[in-house]
């Protein structure tokens, strides 16, 4: 009779060459300790930004409680802002704080983005590293210094363009001004301190953050695809338009979001430049104007408790919109590579 195996038992012995105490082999799958360490600092980075954001965030929110408590939703409706007669609103600094924004993006969009086209397309190896540094030396330029250049510099030129947008687009109601432009004695102090020049001096500001996160984006434009398109006979602007362009659209729109989200916050160089004016007005060519960050720093230091807490409020509002305007263009950003859609 045939002896039986147990089947729950090596069959191996000591000639196989192994023994009954083996063990699969555990892989390490761990990191060095260099990038363990990387890592750990990237990550505590990260949490420390986060938390700042928060405190800061959660600051202003509950300092605003009581002005949202004491004026509700006339704090978003009233336009004035009178602490002594207990009269307090934020509409006209808010529709102030988007015109500002808008003129700059307006101006300083098609510069950002020819410029980094140029840089990353056109500009000569050797001088690349130069434009590049020209430009980022733009974004270390303090505030005050747009701000003195736009009151001293750019102003007494810019009220002539203004006045001609006046004279010849005057029929829309964005560029009309109450005056007669053709006169021949014409009122320059109408076209003074207004919307239109300081969203000038701060598209200026605006446009080194854009350039930098277009040309950043263009330059990772495939060279597959551009060198194929190149094969079949494309000439140098066609590969732009058929593999840069739509590689990079994505990072068009999170840069101009980027730069939407500091125009909406510049502040020393829109107080020396416009005319305080608490009025819901959509003409970006007159005198006077007033945004929530100039609000917020020409108010601050006579603030009583009751006004400081309404200031804070204001500020709790930009802070909101420029945090979802940033996070929006993060997101663009992060998702700029959008080659897939690209057609040769």
């Amino acid at each position: 009779m045939a002896a039986s195996v147990d089947l729950t038992e090596p069959v191996w012995g000591p000639a196989t060459g192994a023994g009954e105490g083996d063990q699969p082999r555990a892989l390490d799958p761990g990191l060095p300790p260099s990038d363990r360490v990387f890592h750990g600092a990237a990550r505590a980075v990260g949490l420390f930004v986060l938390v700042v954001i928060g405190s800061i965030g959660a600051f202003l929110g509950y300092q605003a409680i009581p002005t949202f408590r004491r004026y509700g939703l006339s704090f978003f409706t009233q336009s004035q802002w009178q602490p002594a007669r207990n009269i307090i609103g934020i509409s006209a600094v808010l529709v102030g704080t988007l015109e500002v924004a808008l003129v700059a993006l307006a101006v300083g969009f098609p510069l950002a983005f020819l410029t980094a086209l140029f840089i990353s397309e056109y500009a000569p190896a050797r001088l690349r590293s130069a434009l590049v540094s020209l430009i980022d030396l733009m974004a270390a330029v303090p505030s005050i210094i747009y701000g003195l250049w736009g009151f001293f510099l750019l102003e007494p030129r810019a009220i002539y363009v203004a006045r001609w947008m006046s004279q010849y687009l005057g029929w829309l109601p964005i560029f009309k001004v109450n005056t007669n432009p053709n006169a021949a004695a014409w009122a320059q102090s109408q076209y003074t301190a207004s919307a239109f020049i300081a969203g000038l001096a701060v598209s200026m500001m605006v446009i080194p953050l854009a350039c930098a996160v277009m040309r950043g984006v263009f330059a990772q434009a495939p060279l597959g695809e551009r060198e194929a398109a190149a094969a079949l006979g494309a000439t140098r602007w066609h590969v732009i338009r058929v593999v840069v362009l739509p590689f990079g659209k994505r990072g068009i729109i999170g840069g101009t979001m980027l730069a939407l989200g500091r125009a909406l916050g510049e502040t020393v160089a829109v107080l020396l430049i416009i005319s305080p004016a608490f009025v819901v007005k959509l003409r970006i060519l007159t005198v006077g104007t007033i945004t929530v960050s100039s609000l917020i720093a020409g108010r601050f230091g006579e603030a009583t408790s009751a006004q400081l807490s309404a200031l804070l409020a204001a500020g709790f509002v930009l802070f909101l919109i420029t945090l979802g305007i940033n996070t929006v263009a993060a997101v663009f950003v992060g998702r700029s590579r959008s080659g897939s859609v690209t057609e040769i």
